[in-house]
């Protein structure tokens, strides 16, 4: 059975891939190639965002729940506003305005390639339901391949 690191990041490179192959012979894209055939590989430019969500409540400043109970909410979220993701549990302190230090687990949502209008909903969405001042949204400009096995 699949983890479900590794099934979120399938269901992205199967989003991917069916993105490419409509847009071969447009132009738009070049297609994905077995292993071996890196002569023939093409990048593709993608835009990752990262969401951080820390677990923390902004007034408390303690994480009130499990992490799993987040983690189920933001699943949530994404899966309503259609987007493909990936998430990662991480693990971090930072000071706040007022000098005093604190240790918090975030949450680091990952998109490729998603609709401006989805992360705005998706921040919105989860500084509500996580009790949030703010979250930190990242944008890097990425290259990717697709490759496929030899059986593809």
């Amino acid at each position: 059975m699949m983890s479900d690191k590794r099934a979120l990041m399938w269901h992205i490179m199967k989003m991917k891939q069916e993105q490419i192959r409509k847009n071969i012979g447009s132009g738009m894209a070049f297609p994905a190639v077995p292993f071996g055939e890196q002569d023939q590989e093409r990048k593709m430019t993608m835009l990752e965002t990262r969401i951080y969500i820390g677990l923390n409540d902004s007034e408390t400043r303690k994480q009130e729940y499990e992490t799993g109970h987040y983690l189920d909410i933001l699943k949530e979220v994404c899966r309503k506003n259609r987007v493909a993701f990936s998430v990662d549990i991480e693990e971090g302190g930072y000071y706040h305005e007022d000098g005093e230090y604190t240790e918090e687990t975030s949450l680091v949502l990952i998109l490729i390639d998603a609709d401006p209008e989805a992360i705005r909903n998706i921040t919105e969405d989860l500084c509500e339901r996580f009790h949030q001042e703010s979250v930190l949204v990242t944008e890097n400009q990425i290259e990717g391949r697709f490759f496929y096995g030899k059986g593809k």
